[in-house]
């Protein structure tokens, strides 16, 4: 493919190209059509949508510049983009600085910094950790990253190095090289103790000072140019620096444009001036001088002049500059001012003259120490001197007040030279400087409307400087093409050696001016028309305006300049009256006499003065002096300039320099505002197009061959793919790019020229966007044929369920038809039938009432016959009865009658039968048998009498009954029947009434009808009424469970509040609590920084002074003497005596070294116990706040306890009044003894009596109970007490609280009283609260039961084990009394015996009187002691007998007395004893370990010094060296040897110190002696013998517990020695993981093929490694199992493991998230998912180790936040309040910067939008945070130490003889 057709292929449509534009210099627009080769215009559309034609240039048919895809915007190194031209580069800065908010940019080797106008978070001390060390093209551009560059290759090639900041005023140049020399000071610390580092940094305050003033460009412009060379010895430490000045604007003192001020030094004063040691200057306000008031503005927005005004001082006190020479200073400074204020006036034409007694001038004098008249004088008369004559003439007003103004610039020059000597002298190095780095801060290119002579040496700097850096350039560009071994072709770059040769060669500019001052009448015009007439016909580079002759133009690299010509002699020649300056020499100042010193005569070098002028004579001599100085000041100010601007250009060639261009965005000041004219206009001043034209004049693009092949993988096919990826390159580019111009193979890397990764970029996205197309064809496709085959079956289960449906209808049409027909048949036949019911029911009805109307008429009918016929009945009855009453009185009237005179005719007829015989005897026949009858019939009817009498007995009882009853009845009848006579006659009234009644009825039913209506009426209304009110209640219902819903949650969230804030408060005193020890623990560290400092430097003063002596050979550190190993005392008088001998050999070098250290250590000293003061205080504030809340709650049980005793009182005088009621009682019985049932005798007063007598025997009983119960109660709250300062259970806890106060024994109380009320003296029921109380009663008293029972268990136990102990005791001295020999045993049995009486007898003595057992115990001991030396003189006189015994029967054995056996001395010659076989038992050992004191170095070497930790913790039981420690100072504590233990204990931390300032570094060596460190102090806690610290233990161990010393202050030294040890572990650790974090989180692949590689620039790897990290995430894992193995072999502690995990992953996730931030290639969708799944890693470890629950997870939150952030959706409102929600985490500038960073990878992503992150902003608006972007890497979790107690027994430890410790001997 030729250029034409590549042009045809990349100008196509929708290509997207540059085109100029007025305003916006350059602007976007979009191809409508294709471009053809030969097409004269191009059809564009712009990004406002109006379509435009381009016309191409005619004579060069210059296509428009190509914009570079997007992928590619916004990238650090401009170099990186594939089309390198101006709009580009404007476009790139642009998006960065205005959408990311990113201010450095690489362009190759230069970093453009763009000013923002804001404070940006991006320079603290975190920035500076996290660009330590890391390598340039690593982290995004900053100022940083050129520093540490520059200080890297300073250590590794060992050159010197320079960074080069410029730029114009306002851009930011000041601040760049600020922040440049801050991070030198920061990462390379000082190597002297004068703190160099900050004497550098000092010097910054006071510089801005005297050199800074406010322009219309920048409120802290630099006048000046300074150049500071930063030195540093060969451990690359600062050790000093020296500052070089360039061209100080002294013409601002004296004068200011419109909105600028004059120097910061002046208004600082002005601000000052009512303080009290400025009194004396007589300053004002800034308005009242003439220096400071021509501005119009003396403030500046935001800046306190009088708070700078203390910085500077202490800038000035910090740099040694005393407080006299700053008082001098600000006199010469205030005189200054006063001395511009100073009022010339008009004498005549050719003379001026002061008005005396000048105040101004008056003040000037007495500042400056000189005499008002000499100074009046010589300010208005200059002397004139010839070859023989001096003569003084007066000069007119203006030349006097440019004379004045002079002297003011003079007086300031010499001040801002004294300054910087004097800044100078305190940053010199006081050791040989090994290298250094200069920081160049220089003005850049300025063009104004007026140029005058500090315009034309600013550009001539600049000239120079950018040669030097076209060079540079080129340079580099050829070296790197000769690395690679590519042809190297001459690049054409612009050479501006003409411009500087016009300016400096031989009749230069400089030149002619020089001349032209050396001439006596030599004038601005004059030397004007020499440059006219010199260059004007023979340099291209000089014009001439056109309309002045004043002036002339110069043609420099950036632009063409005018300069006017007025004021360049004056300028360049400096001058200023000899007598002004002799004046100034003869001042009483000491400080203005040393300005002056050195100060060379200046004369005017004009020639003789006309006449009337005053004659002096002068010598010879001094006038040959004068010449000769003469001379010497006739070197112009452009001279000086010149040769110091060589001068800086030879130490620039011989360094390696650095750029940072400056750029200033716009001329208002506003913050992230881009004026691209304004930037075009720096950009093409500061040579950063002008890199950009030579980088794209040759190969700007470089790929190594594995980021090519990695890139472009997708545009080779398989079998293109070779193993040999330098191949494999090869054959892919001669295939995709035919013109092998385009590109070029190195050595490592493929060079292209520029466009040509946009061309192969535009290849890859086609073939991306093809494969794209393809993978959417065949998903589409499948899509399309899943949802054609998803549509079928949906229509065939549609139709199927629609016939379905349909047949479903078909048959339920049917039944619904039938249905139908069935329903009407039934509801027809329901019709008729109901209407035939109907009707039936009618007819019933009618029938019903016809026939009732009917019936009642009949019965109406009948019921009137029916009464009608029983009263005819009755009236026909009554008549009849009248009649028959009296028809039967007249019948038995008449019988009567009838019958009276039959009867007295049959009585006469019997008198005269009773008168004859004969009828007697007729009337006696058959008298007998009748008789007989009668007789029978007599005795029959006697019988039947008897039987009738009774009878007639029953028939009367019940006829008298039933007359009873029937009288009753009859009474009942007759009452009936008169009421029936009274109905009778009632009848009519009723019928009347009833009548009545009918008519009020009929009314009353009117009246009811009414009422109804009225009812109804009224009832709709109540209802109506009702439903409203049952409506108003059931809203007033709603808003009733409203309220209460609203109190419910009220009073929830105020619990919750009040929980919360409890909780918020318990967590801020943990926190600060943490933040105590945090602070506590970092003092800690400094101290031991200060510390090895301390003891480095002082080896240092040590080496540098001693001289080695002959024959004397220095051993080796790991076989150090016993001297080397003394304790920390001997080490200290050593040290003493090794620098009192160093005093004396070096008496004249300087102390103050030792003095500040030692003044630092007894500062840090204070300081750490002031800290653990108060944390001790704190604490103690928690446990206040603890015993506060516990008396708040015994307040509020007060008022109850207060109720109680008023409530046990009223039961205590009821009780009393109970017993003066019984005793009444008493009295009352006996005295009514006269009663009968009441006698003492009788029955019921004995009853009484006895219940009474119970009744007072139960109650005595009940009061000796409650006595009882109180005692205990007071015993037991005795106990509680007691047993309160021990750690026991919160339930426990809790009862104890309960039973302090008195409410149980009234409780108790009144349970037994209420007992003694019990139902057989009361009978009344008994209530709920007395059941509860008595309830209360028996659990109390059964709680107190079981507590007693408890306590007697315990006392038991405890004896039970003394005795067990005892019993062991006695027959381990069985035992031993059996080995020894029979003498021995009585011995042994009788000290045996005698110990333990007295022990037994000091028991008693102890608990009866402690000062006596005291005193007891030591007569004993002394008693003692006299007895076991009487032992040892007995023992001695029987080992003599014994020998002379031996010697006594040798001889009977020789002398053949025969053999006889040796009888020993208790043996009996006798008796036989029988051997009796013994087992010999295993000494019983005491857990203690004796040495003698000269052992101690030995054991402290053996096992400390050179202890390998390997070996121990492999095959010994782990802190193995603690117990053997511990048990060594057992002995000494059992031995009361205090000495012995206070040097075992300095030993041993002084070792232990030692081995870790040696071995600090293996993470071994630290992890097995912090395990070891906190064993010791455990062993230190367990044994103590405080009762917090034994429950744990074992009877056994509690015997082994310290006796005689306590070690807590020694405690607190372990417990500060184990965090010194922890905090080292961290460190090193750190030190380890360091490399591995950012390599194997960020930059290693885990998942193949996710991340993709992008262009890079020149930046992508500088020179300073050499290959690619290769630590991968196992590498990481791995390092943690390592860690994790090491401690768990060692026997750290779990919960010191888990801190330290935690602290591992906090680090882990810092430093990744740290990288994260500051590198905009990582922050991409494909690296958040490789982050993602290497936490997941990280976390599968946790849950390995078991350690998930230790806090380690929560510390990778926040980058798991920053994963999730880059891989979610951002675009919507929906997807920012989501993102808010997630990333709790993360600060807000954390987001932020995720957001800007983010970048996509490849054109299918987007970017996120600056709309997007302003709404994340505006919603985040509220959080509370820190503005800090990264994380602290360097905070260390504040650790603990949890009490940890062994099991271990001390009496089990074996020494092993590996440890060299043959001379313990266990105990």
């Amino acid at each position: 493919m030729n250029e034409n057709q590549e042009l045809d292929y990349m100008f196509v449509k929708f290509a997207r190209v540059w085109i100029p534009d007025a305003d916006e210099v350059w602007k976007s627009a979009e191809l409508t059509k294709n471009y053809k080769h030969g097409d004269s215009t191009l059809h564009l559309t712009l990004e406002d949508g109006m379509d435009i034609e381009h016309k191409l240039d005619d004579k060069t048919k210059n296509l428009p510049h190509l914009r570079n895809p997007d992928i590619l915007v916004g990238e650090n190194d401009l170099t990186a983009l594939s089309y390198l031209h101006e709009p580009a580069v404007l476009h790139n800065l642009k998006v960065r600085f205005t959408d990311s908010k990113l201010i450095y940019t690489y362009c190759g080797i230069v970093l453009v910094a763009i000013n923002p106008y804001e404070n940006l978070p991006i320079y603290g001390s975190d920035i500076i950790n996290a660009y330590s060390g890391q390598n340039m093209g690593d982290m995004d551009p900053h100022i940083f990253a050129v520093a540490e560059e520059a200080y890297k290759q300073m250590a590794r090639d060992e050159r010197n190095q320079s960074i080069i900041v410029s730029g114009e005023s306002g851009a930011g140049k000041t601040v760049s090289a600020k922040y440049a020399m801050r991070y030198f000071a920061t990462v390379s610390g000082a190597a002297t103790e004068a703190n160099v580092e900050e004497k550098v940094l000092a010097s910054n305050p006071i510089m801005e000072a005297i050199g800074n003033a406010k322009t219309t460009r920048n409120d802290n412009s630099s006048r000046f140019g300074k150049y500071i060379e930063i030195g540093f010895d060969k451990r690359y430490r600062i050790i000093g620096a020296n500052m070089r000045t360039y061209l100080l604007e002294k013409s601002r003192v004296v004068f200011q444009a419109d909105e600028e001020r004059n120097y910061h030094i002046f208004y600082q004063l002005c601000a000052s001036s009512h303080l009290p040691e400025f009194k004396n200057l007589k300053l004002g306000s800034a308005d009242v001088f003439h220096c400071t008031n021509q501005g119009r503005n003396p403030v500046i927005d935001g800046v306190d002049d009088a708070k700078e005004m203390c910085t500077t001082q202490h800038a000035f006190s910090l740099l040694g500059i005393n407080e006299l020479n700053q008082k001098g200073l600000f006199q010469v400074l205030a005189a200054i001012l006063h001395l511009g204020n100073v009022e010339i006036k008009d004498r005549d034409s050719d003379s001026s003259i002061i008005p005396p007694n000048n105040r101004h001038l008056t003040v000037f004098c007495e500042l400056m120490g000189v005499t008002y008249q000499d100074m009046s004088h010589w300010l208005c008369h200059k002397k004139l001197k010839t070859a023989q004559e001096t003569y003084i003439k007066p000069i007119p007003r203006l030349q006097a007040s440019n004379a004045r103004d002079a002297l003011a610039k003079h007086i300031y020059a010499k001040v801002f030279n004294w300054i910087v000597d004097h800044v100078n002298k305190s940053l010199r190095a006081t050791v040989k400087q090994h290298s250094f780095i200069g920081v160049l801060d220089i003005y850049g290119f300025e063009t104004f409307e007026i140029n005058s002579f500090e315009q034309f040496c600013i550009n001539y700097a600049n000239e120079k400087l950018q040669q030097q850096f076209n060079m540079h350039v080129f340079k580099l560009e050829q070296e790197e093409y000769l690395k690679e071994q590519i042809p190297w072709t001459l690049i054409d770059f612009y050479d501006n050696q003409p411009c500087i040769n016009l300016i400096e060669a031989k009749m230069g500019v400089l030149d002619l001016l020089d001349e032209e001052c050396k001439m006596p009448k030599g004038s601005d015009d004059s030397w004007a028309q020499k440059l006219y007439n010199t260059h004007l016909k023979t340099c291209s580079l000089f014009e001439k305006p056109r309309m002045s002759n004043k002036a002339f133009i110069i043609q420099h690299f950036a632009d063409k300049v005018q300069y006017q010509c007025d004021g360049f002699l004056e300028k360049n020649k400096d001058t200023v009256n000899e007598e002004q300056i002799n004046v100034l020499k003869a001042s009483k100042l000491d400080l203005l006499v040393e300005l002056f010193q050195d100060e060379e005569k200046v004369t005017s070098p004009t020639g003789t003065a006309p006449g009337g002028r005053t004659r002096l004579s002068v010598k010879p001599k001094q006038i040959r002096s004068a010449g000769a100085s003469s001379k010497e000041h006739k070197k112009t100010v452009g001279c000086q300039f010149r040769n110091s601007l060589a001068m800086l250009m030879e130490t620039l060639n011989a360094t390696t320099p650095h750029y940072v261009r400056c750029i200033k965005p716009n001329d208002l000041k506003f913050p992230f505002t881009f004026d691209p004219k304004r930037a075009v206009q720096q950009l093409r001043a500061c040579g950063v197009l002008e890199t950009i034209r030579i980088s794209a004049a040759g190969f700007p693009s470089r790929w190594t061959y594995q980021e090519f092949f990695s890139r472009y993988r997708v545009l080779m096919k398989q079998k293109d793919v070779l193993s040999d990826r330098r191949l494999t390159c090869r054959n892919v580019l001669e295939k995709l790019v035919q013109d092998q111009d385009k590109y070029q193979f190195g050595k490592t890397k493929i060079f292209f020229r520029a466009g040509q990764v946009a061309y192969l970029e535009k290849l890859r996205a086609d073939k991306l966007r093809k494969a794209c197309v393809r993978i959417q064809k065949t998903i589409r496709c499948w899509l399309v044929r899943k949802k054609y085959l998803r549509k079928k079956h949906a229509a065939i289960t549609i139709q199927r369920y629609t016939r379905g449906h349909q047949a479903r209808c078909l048959v339920k049409y049917m039944r619904q038809t039938l249905a139908a027909i069935t329903i009407q048949k039934f509801q027809r036949m329901c019709v008729q039938r109901k209407l035939y019911l109907q009707k039936q029911a009618a007819a019933l009805v009618m029938q019903t009432i016809l026939r009732a109307y009917m019936a009642r008429q009949k019965y109406q009918g009948l019921l009137r016959n029916h009464k009608a016929v029983f009263i005819q009945k009755h009236v026909r009855g009554w008549l009849a009865r009248q009649r028959y009453k009296r028809s039967l009185r007249a019948i038995v009237y008449l019988q009567c009658c009838i019958r009276r005179m039959k009867a007295k005719k049959e009585l006469k007829k019997l008198k005269i039968e009773a008168r004859s015989v004969e009828h007697f005897k007729k009337l006696n026949v058959g008298m007998e048998n009748k008789i007989m009858q009668l007789q029978r019939k007599l005795d029959e009817q006697a019988k039947d009498n008897r039987v009738t009498s009774e009878r007639l007995s029953c028939l009367e009882t019940s006829h008298a009954v039933e007359s009873d009853k029937l009288k009753v009845e009859v009474s009942k009848l007759k009452g009936i029947e008169e009421e029936a006579k009274n109905n009778a006659n009632r009848v009519t009234s009723l019928l009347e009434e009833l009548e009545r009644l009918r008519k009020e009825l009929t009314t009353t039913q009117k009246e009811k009808k009414t009422i109804e209506d009225w009812a109804t009426k009224y009832r709709d209304e109540m209802e109506k009424m009702v439903a409203e009110l049952k409506q108003q209640n059931g809203l007033l219902k709603t808003e009733k469970d409203d309220l209460n819903r609203m109190i419910k949650e009220q009073s929830q969230q105020m619990t919750e509040k009040m929980t919360r804030a409890l909780a918020e408060e318990t967590q801020q005193l943990e926190s600060d609590l943490n933040e105590e020890r945090s602070r506590y623990q970092n003092l800690l560290t400094e101290h031991l920084r200060l510390e090895e400092r301390y003891d480095d430097l002082k080896e240092e003063i040590t080496l540098s002074v001693s001289v080695p002596k002959p024959g004397h050979r220095r051993t080796d550190s790991t076989h150090s003497s016993n001297g080397s190993e003394c304790t920390y005392n001997s080490e200290f008088a050593e040290s003493e005596e090794s620098s009192r001998h160093g005093e004396d050999v070096t008496r004249g070098m300087d102390t103050s070294l030792t003095l500040k250290l030692q003044k630092r250590v007894t500062e840090l000293e204070q300081e750490k116990s002031s800290l653990r003061n108060e944390l001790e205080n704190k604490e103690e504030q928690f446990q206040r706040a603890r015993v506060r809340d516990d008396e708040e709650h015994k307040k509020s049980r007060g008022a109850e306890l207060e109720y109680e005793s008023l409530k046990r009182q009223e039961l205590d005088s009821e009780n009393k009044k109970l017993k003066h009621d019984l005793t009444a009682m008493r009295q009352s019985l006996l005295g009514n003894a006269g009663a009968g049932a009441g006698a003492p005798g009788s029955p019921p007063y004995k009853v009484l009596m006895d219940q009474l007598n119970s009744s007072c025997e139960e109650l005595e009983v009940r009061k000796e109970e409650v006595l009882i119960l109180r005692s205990q109660l007071v015993s037991q709250k005795e106990a509680m007490q007691h047993k309160e300062t021990m750690t026991e259970p919160v339930h426990y806890a809790e009862d104890v609280h309960k039973m302090k106060d008195s409410g149980a024994i009234t409780q108790a109380y009144l349970g037994l009283k209420e007992t003694n009320r019990s139902p057989r003296f009361l009978h009344k029921p008994l209530e709920a609260n007395e059941l509860l109380n008595r309830l209360r009663l028996l659990e109390g008293q059964m709680q107190q039961q079981r507590r007693s029972y408890d306590n007697e268990v315990e006392v038991l136990r405890g004896e039970l084990q003394s005795v067990k102990e005892e019993n062991n005791r006695q027959q381990q001295l069985l035992a031993q009394n059996l080995q020894l020999p029979p003498e021995a045993r009585i011995e042994a049995s009788l000290q045996h015996e005698i110990t333990r009486l007295t022990n037994e007898n000091l028991e008693m003595l102890r608990t009866e009187d402690p000062t006596a057992y005291r005193s007891a115990k030591v007569n004993i001991l002394r008693r003692m002691v006299d007895l076991m030396e009487q032992l040892e003189k007995q023992d001695k006189t029987i080992r003599k007998l014994k020998k002379q015994l031996k010697v006594f029967s040798k001889k009977i054995g020789e002398m053949g007395a025969g053999h006889v056996e040796t009888i020993s001395p208790g043996q009996m010659v006798e008796e036989t004893v029988r051997p009796v076989n013994i087992p010999r038992r295993e000494k019983d050992f005491q857990g203690m370990l004796e040495y003698k004191k000269e052992d101690e170095l030995k054991l402290v070497k053996n096992l400390i010094l050179e202890l390998k930790p390997r070996g121990v913790a492999v095959n010994l039981i782990p802190g193995l060296p603690a117990y053997i420690l511990f048990m060594c100072l057992r002995h000494a504590d059992y031995v009361n040897d205090d000495q012995k233990v206070r040097t075992l204990l300095t030993s041993t931390i002084n070792s232990i110190k030692k081995i870790l300032k040696k071995r600090g570094d293996d993470f071994e060596t630290v992890s097995f002696w912090l395990s070891n460190t906190c064993r010791f102090l455990h062993c230190l806690k367990q044994y103590s013998g405080d009762e917090s610290f034994m429950k744990h233990n074992t009877p056994k161990q509690n015997d082994h517990c310290l006796s005689n010393f306590d070690l807590a202050e020694y405690r607190q030294v372990l417990s500060d020695l184990a965090i010194q040890i922890y905090q080292q572990l961290i460190k090193c650790m750190e030190n380890i993981l360091q490399p591995m974090i950012v390599s194997g989180m960020l930059e290693h692949e885990t998942i193949q093929g996710v991340s993709g590689v992008k262009p890079t620039g020149l930046r992508k790897r500088t020179s300073s490694i050499a290959d690619e990290g290769t630590y991968t995430l196992e590498s990481i894992l791995r390092q943690l199992s390592a860690f994790h193995s090491t401690m768990c072999q060692h026997g750290t502690d779990p919960e010191l493991i888990k801190q330290v995990v935690k602290q591992q992953f906090y680090i882990i996730g810092a430093v990744t998230l740290n990288n994260l931030l500051l590198r905009k290639d990582m922050c991409s969708w494909s690296k958040g998912m490789q982050i993602r799944y290497n936490v997941s890693q990280l976390e599968e470890w946790l849950r390995d180790k078991s350690l998930m629950l230790c806090g380690a997870k929560e510390t990778l939150e926040p980058l798991i936040q920053a994963a999730q952030l880059l891989q979610v959706k951002k675009k919507t409102d929906e997807d920012a309040e989501a993102i808010c929600s997630m990333c709790n985490s993360l600060s807000t500038s954390q987001i932020v910067k995720v957001l800007n960073l983010y970048t996509p990878v490849n054109e299918f992503e987007e970017r996120v939008s600056v709309t997007f992150i302003r709404t994340i902003q505006t919603r985040l608006r509220d959080r509370c945070e820190t503005p800090q972007l990264l994380m602290d890497t360097k905070i260390i979790y504040p650790v603990t130490f949890p009490f940890n107690p062994s099991s271990l027994a001390l009496e089990t430890i074996q020494i092993p003889g590996s440890l060299n410790l043959a001379f313990l001997t266990r105990v």
